[in-house]
């Protein structure tokens, strides 16, 4: 059976995996880019911007684990984009531009599903209504035995957490203070007890905490 996993999930200190106000301006909310600075230092990162340099050492070793052996997302609809409720058009295609960095069919978790959009590089996104259990199934389906990855957002990640579906976790703990915006860790007290968990830090300042399924 293929795994289920998480990566490079920032959280602040506070427990917010996003700010509150989320646009089309300000994609993390108030926290704008503060959750994210260590990843978008990494050499991985500005590989994927077709730049080169970036910093290497922990925080990018963590990074390049994020697609190795992945073969479908799972994101929910405020990762993909800033919209609610029912769609006004089709012409929003998501934050990446025309050739998004997932290379994999993505299912995207909404109660108002559209068409399938085909991107370049070989993503497809495919918008579902569906518990967590269905769309695991789907891309399951679609990874053809390779991993499926949890892409986000917060409270994605943590429905399929409350459903005991996660094998395996990547959670960036980034030394900052939000104050509000929406926590992953809502609801889930006693979780540790499911995972064997390891912990490194950085000169980044950040905490890298993977939880491997016992």
């Amino acid at each position: 059976m293929s795994r289920v996993r998480v990566h490079n999930f920032s959280v602040s200190l506070d427990g917010f995996a996003t700010g509150e106000g989320q646009s089309l301006d300000e994609p993390f909310g108030h926290a704008g880019g503060r959750l994210h600075e260590w990843f978008f230092e990494t050499e991985t990162f500005h590989g994927m911007q077709g730049k080169t340099g970036g910093a290497t050492g922990v925080d990018d070793a963590m990074v390049r684990t994020w697609d190795a052996g992945i073969g479908a997302e799972i994101m929910g609809r405020n990762k993909f984009g800033p919209q609610r409720g029912p769609w006004e058009s089709h012409a929003w295609t998501g934050w990446w531009g025309p050739n998004p960095p997932f290379h994999t069919p993505v299912f995207v978790l909404t109660h108002h599903p559209r068409p399938s959009v085909e991107m370049e590089g070989g993503t497809t996104f495919h918008f579902v209504d569906a518990t967590p259990e269905e769309a695991l199934r789907q891309a399951r389906e679609a990874a053809g035995g390779l991993d499926v990855r949890i892409g986000g957002g917060p409270g994605t990640v943590r429905q399929f957490l409350a459903a005991d579906l996660v094998d395996h976790m990547h959670v960036a703990l980034v030394p900052i203070i939000l104050g509000r915006g929406e926590r992953l860790w809502e609801g889930l007290e006693g979780l540790e007890k499911r995972f064997r968990i390891e912990s490194v830090t950085t000169p980044s300042g950040v905490t890298h905490l993977t939880f491997t399924r016992r």
